[in-house]
C-alpha cells in the first residue's frame, strides 16, 4: 500500500509508465499530466490531465497493467489513492463511485476518439461529481490525520441533577483540518461511517479516555467519574471489542465502571447481535446507554431486545419543557419507564436554570447542556473536575 498521501512532480518527471502495477490512483490538484501509449507508429498522446481529475484509477479498477504512461507537462502536486481505498468505496453507491465511473467512461471514451482520430469531447469529466471529489479530498485528510494523531478528544461534564456535581463525562471527538480548520463531526464521523475508518478513530477516541482517567487517577481522585464514549453500530457488532476494550482497562488498573458505551444507529446491524455484545459488556461492569432516545436503536421496537443502563434523551424534548406542559409529561413518563426498567436518564441540552429546575422536578438523574459546561480539553475539563471535588471535600483548591 502506498503511504506518501502528497507526490510532487517536476516537469517531464514519469509518475507510472506503461505495464506497472496498479497499486494506486492520483487526484490531480495541480498542474497538467500527459498521458502517453505505445502504438504501431511510435508513441501516441491519449490525453491532457488537469487539475480535479483522477488519473491512473482504470487500471486499480480493473486490476490489470497500466496501459499508459503518466508524465508532467509542468512542476504538479498530486493526491494519492491507494488501491484499497478505492475498493472499499466501490462497494458503496456514493458521489466518490459516480466519480470514479465517469472518469473511466470518458477516459475511455477519449482513447478511443484519438485512436479513431476524432475530436474527443472535451467536457469536464468530473463537473457532474464535486461532492465525490470532496469526499476523497476529506477522507484521504482524515487517513492522514489518523496516522499523525492528529484527532482531538474532548470532554463534556454531565452533572447529577440531585447533588450539584459532575457525575461523569462524555468523550468527543475533533478534527482541525490543516486548511479547512474545524471539520464538523456531523461531517467526518459520518464519512468515517462510510468506510472502516470508523474502527481506527473509535480505537483512538477509546485510547484517549482511558488516558485521560488514568490521568484523573494520577491526580489524586480516587472515586471515578463515568465517561460515556460514543460507540458506533458497525464498532458493536464487532465481538472483541468487550475483551480488547476489558485488557486496555486493566493494564492501566481502571474499573470497568468508569466506561459507558453510549449507542448510537448509524448502520442497519443484526440487533441480536449487537444485544450479544451489549450485555457481554454490561455483565464485565460497563454500563450501556442508548441515545437519542426514540429513535434508532432506542425506539420502542428495538428497546425490548437490548440491554441498557442509561436512556439519554435528545436536546430537542428539552427544548419546550419549560413551557410545555405536554413535553413534561412525556419525559415524566420517559424517567418512569426508565425506573421501571433499572436505568437512568440523561437530558442534553440543558442551557438555562429554568430547564435544570424541571428535570429536578421530573426526577431525571443527570444534565448536560452549555449550562453544565461545554465541551473542554482534557487538561482543562480534569482541572475543573479536581478543583470541583477538591471544593466537596473541603481541601485547598490548588492541591
Amino acid at each position: 500500500m502506498n503511504k506518501e498521501v502528497t507526490h510532487h512532480l517536476t516537469a517531464e518527471q514519469v509518475l507510472f509508465r506503461e505495464g506497472d502495477p496498479p497499486t494506486t490512483a492520483f487526484l490531480l490538484e495541480s498542474g497538467r499530466l500527459r498521458i502517453t501509449a505505445r502504438a504501431e507508429d511510435g508513441e501516441r498522446v491519449l490525453a491532457e490531465i488537469g487539475p480535479g481529475e483522477l488519473v491512473g484509477e482504470m487500471a486499480v479498477i480493473d486490476q490489470s497493467p497500466r496501459t499508459a504512461t503518466a508524465t508532467a507537462m509542468a512542476d504538479c502536486v498530486l493526491l494519492a489513492i491507494d488501491a484499497a481505498q478505492i475498493s472499499e468505496r466501490l462497494t458503496n453507491t456514493d458521489p466518490i463511485v459516480r466519480a470514479l465511473l465517469e472518469g473511466q467512461l470518458r477516459r475511455y471514451r477519449a482513447t478511443l476518439a484519438t485512436i479513431q482520430g476524432q475530436q474527443a469531447d472535451a467536457e469536464n469529466p468530473y463537473q457532474n461529481a464535486p461532492l465525490g471529489i470532496h469526499k476523497i479530498r476529506l477522507e484521504s485528510a482524515l487517513r492522514e490525520s489518523l496516522r499523525n494523531d492528529g484527532l482531538d478528544l474532548r470532554l463534556q461534564p454531565l452533572l447529577d441533577v440531585v447533588s450539584g456535581s459532575i457525575a461523569g463525562f462524555e468523550a468527543l471527538v475533533r478534527w482541525q483540518h490543516p486548511e479547512r480548520g474545524a471539520i464538523s463531526p456531523a461531517e467526518f464521523i459520518a464519512l468515517a461511517e462510510e468506510t472502516s475508518l470508523i474502527e481506527p478513530v473509535g480505537d483512538y477516541v477509546i485510547r484517549r479516555t482511558l488516558d485521560a482517567l488514568l490521568d484523573l487517577r494520577k491526580a489524586g481522585v480516587h472515586t471515578l467519574p463515568f465517561v460515556a464514549i460514543n460507540v458506533s453500530a458497525r464498532q458493536m457488532s464487532r465481538v472483541d471489542l468487550v475483551e480488547r476494550l476489558l485488557a486496555d482497562l486493566k493494564v492501566r488498573n481502571l474499573p470497568s465502571s468508569a466506561i459507558k458505551l453510549e449507542i448510537t444507529e448509524s448502520l442497519q446491524l443484526d440487533y441480536a447481535r449487537v444485544a450479544e455484545v451489549m450485555a457481554l459488556a454490561q455483565g464485565r461492569g460497563i454500563r450501556i446507554a442508548l441515545d437519542d432516545f426514540g429513535t434508532g436503536y432506542s425506539n420502542l421496537q428495538h428497546m425490548h431486545l437490548l440491554p441498557f443502563d442509561t436512556l439519554k434523551v435528545d436536546q430537542s424534548l428539552a427544548r419546550g419543557m419549560v413551557n410545555s406542559q405536554r413535553t413534561r409529561t412525556l419525559l415524566r413518563s420517559i424517567v418512569q419507564m426508565a425506573r421501571d426498567l433499572d436505568a437512568d436518564v440523561v437530558v442534553e441540552g440543558i442551557e438555562t436554570e429554568q430547564e435544570l429546575m424541571v428535570l429536578r422536578e421530573l426526577g431525571v438523574h443527570y444534565a448536560q447542556g452549555w449550562l453544565v459546561g461545554r465541551p473542554e480539553s482534557v487538561d482543562i475539563a480534569i482541572r475543573h473536575y479536581c478543583a470541583g471535588v477538591n471544593a466537596r471535600e473541603g481541601a485547598p483548591s490548588g492541591r
